[in-house]
C-alpha cells in the first residue's frame, strides 16, 4: 500500500515559492489562490489565514495528487488521493490520514472498501482480489484480518475466524451444490532453511485445513 505523501508548508523559510490569489488585511493568504511551493509542489484552492482550508487540489512533483477538503493545512473531510503507482483512495480523512469510510483501489487492481484508522484497514470492510475474483468480508485490525470473516469464491465460500491475517480455528466451507464441510484451520510452523534460530522471521506459518463431516446446507 502506498503511504500518504507529506505536504510542504507555506509561508515558511527564506524561499516562499510563488502565490497568486486573495489575501486578507494582514496580507495572509485568505480566500482562493494558486501557489507554487518551494519544493515544486503546487496547490490551487481555498485558504484561511494563511493555511489551506476548504476545497483544494494539491499536486506533488512525484506525480501524486490530492483533491478534497482541507482544515488548517491538513487533509480533513472527504477527498481523493491518486498515488504515483496508480493506486487511488476515495473517502474520508482526518489529521492528514485515511480515517473513516473509504475505497482504496491498489496498483494491482485489488480493492478494499470499508473502515480506516490512521491509514490502516481497521473495522469492517471488504477486500477483493483482482487476479482470482475472491472476496473477503469481515473485521480488520491494524491492517490485518482479525475475528470473524467470510471468503467468497466462485462456487463456494469459507466462514470462520481469522488471526493475524490467517484463517485459524473452527470454520466451515459452504458449497453452492447444497452441502457444507465443517472443520478447523490449524497453523503449521516450518523452520526456514538457512535462517538463524533467534530470527523472529525464521518460522514460516501456513494455515492447514482439517476437514470433518460433510452435511447438507
Amino acid at each position: 500500500m502506498s503511504d500518504v505523501e507529506s505536504e510542504e508548508l507555506e509561508d515558511q523559510g527564506p524561499n516562499l515559492g510563488s502565490y497568486e490569489g486573495d489575501r486578507n488585511e494582514l496580507e495572509e493568504r485568505h480566500g482562493f489562490g494558486k501557489a507554487v511551493l518551494p519544493n515544486g509542489d503546487t496547490y490551487e484552492g481555498y485558504y484561511s489565514h494563511g493555511k489551506r482550508h476548504g476545497q483544494g487540489t494539491y499536486k506533488y512533483k512525484s506525480g501524486a495528487r490530492y483533491v478534497g477538503d482541507y482544515q488548517n493545512n491538513k487533509k480533513q473531510g472527504s477527498g481523493t488521493f491518486v498515488y504515483p503507482d496508480g493506486s487511488k483512495y476515495e473517502g474520508s480523512w482526518a489529521s492528514d490520514q485515511r480515517n473513516g469510510k473509504g475505497l482504496y483501489t491498489y496498483a494491482n487492481s485489488d480493492s478494499y472498501d470499508g473502515d480506516w484508522c490512521d491509514n490502516l484497514r481497521h473495522g469492517q470492510g471488504t477486500y477483493v482480489f483482482a487476479d482470482t475474483g475472491a472476496k473477503f468480508t469481515g473485521k480488520w485490525v491494524n491492517g490485518r484480518r482479525e475475528g470473524l470473516g467470510e471468503l467468497h469464491y466462485d462456487n463456494y465460500r469459507y466462514q470462520g475466524s481469522f488471526t493475524n491475517d490467517q484463517p485459524q480455528g473452527p470454520g466451515k466451507y459452504v458449497f453452492d451444490i447444497g452441502c457444507q464441510q465443517l472443520g478447523e484451520y490449524v497453523l503449521d510452523q516450518e523452520q526456514l532453511e538457512g535462517a538463524a534460530d533467534d530470527d523472529e522471521n525464521a518460522i514460516k506459518v501456513t494455515p492447514r485445513w482439517r476437514g470433518a463431516e460433510v452435511i447438507a446446507s
